[in-house]
C-alpha cells in the first residue's frame, strides 16, 4: 500500500506574503483550491481562502490580509485519519503540511487522501460493517478489539463515526468470526447496534414477534 506521505505535493509553490492580490486572484481563479498555504521568508504563515481573496483590494499585497489567514495544519508524521480530520474541521480540500521542525514541505489535496482511503483494507478487503454506541465514558477501544478477536473475528479498522457529550458512536469492519455472535457479546456489554443484521438472531426474533403482535392485534 502507498504510504501517505507519497501524496505530498509541491505542483504549486507556496503563496508568497509579498505576492500582489491581484496575482493570488488569478491563482485561485485557475484552480479549484479552497485556500492555499501563505509564507513568509520561507516560514508557513497560515493558510488564505479564495472566498476571502475575492473580497481583498487588488492593488495590495497579500500579507497586508494576514489577519483573514487561517492556520491549520497537518505534520508530515500523523496518519490518514488525523489529515482527514483536519481537511473536515476546516471545510478545506487543501492542508498545509510541516514536519517536526515546522518546515513548510508541501501540501495534502483532498482527492488524494480519499483516494488513500479507499486503498486502506478498510474499504479494500471484504467483511462486515458494525456500528456500536456507548456512553463516552464507558467505552473501550481495548475491549472492542478484544470482543471481536474473543468470537474468532478479524478486525480490519474501526473509527469514531460520531459523538457528542453523551455518547459516543464507532463504526467497525471485520473478516472472519460470526457476526451474529459477536453482536451477541457486545449487547452483553452493554453496546446499542445501531447497524441491522440479517445475521442478527436478537433482531429477527424480535421482528418475528412484533409481526406475529400485529397479527394477534388485527384478528
Amino acid at each position: 500500500m502507498t504510504e501517505l506521505t507519497n501524496y505530498i505535493t509541491n505542483d504549486f509553490k507556496a503563496i508568497d506574503s509579498q505576492e500582489s492580490v491581484a496575482t493570488v486572484q488569478d491563482f485561485f481563479s485557475e484552480t479549484s483550491f479552497s485556500h492555499f498555504p501563505v509564507v513568509e521568508n520561507g516560514i508557513y504563515i497560515g493558510c488564505v481562502a479564495s472566498n476571502d481573496v475575492e473580497t481583498f483590494d487588488y492593488q495590495k499585497n497579500i500579507d497586508h490580509f494576514k489577519y483573514s489567514f487561517e492556520g491549520f495544519f497537518a505534520r508530515k508524521s500523523m496518519i490518514w485519519l488525523d489529515v482527514l480530520e483536519v481537511f473536515a474541521k476546516n471545510h478545506t480540500n487543501v492542508v498545509p503540511i510541516l514536519n517536526e521542525e515546522n518546515i513548510y514541505v508541501g501540501y495534502y489535496e483532498l482527492e488524494d487522501i480519499v483516494k488513500f482511503f479507499h486503498e486502506t483494507p478498510f474499504l479494500m478487503e471484504q467483511g462486515g460493517i458494525i456500528i456500536v454506541k456507548k456512553n463516552v465514558l464507558d467505552y473501550s477501544m481495548s475491549q472492542i478489539t478484544q470482543i471481536v478477536e474473543s468470537n474468532n473475528g478479524k478486525l480490519l479498522g474501526l473509527f469514531i463515526s460520531d459523538s457528542d457529550v453523551n455518547s459516543v458512536q464507532i463504526t467497525l469492519k471485520i473478516s472472519l468470526g460470526g457476526m451474529n455472535e459477536i453482536i451477541q457479546t457486545f449487547r452483553r456489554f452493554d453496546y446499542e447496534i445501531l447497524s441491522e443484521h440479517n445475521e442478527d438472531n436478537y433482531l429477527n426474533i424480535l421482528k418475528e414477534r412484533s409481526e406475529y403482535l400485529d397479527k394477534y392485534l388485527n384478528i
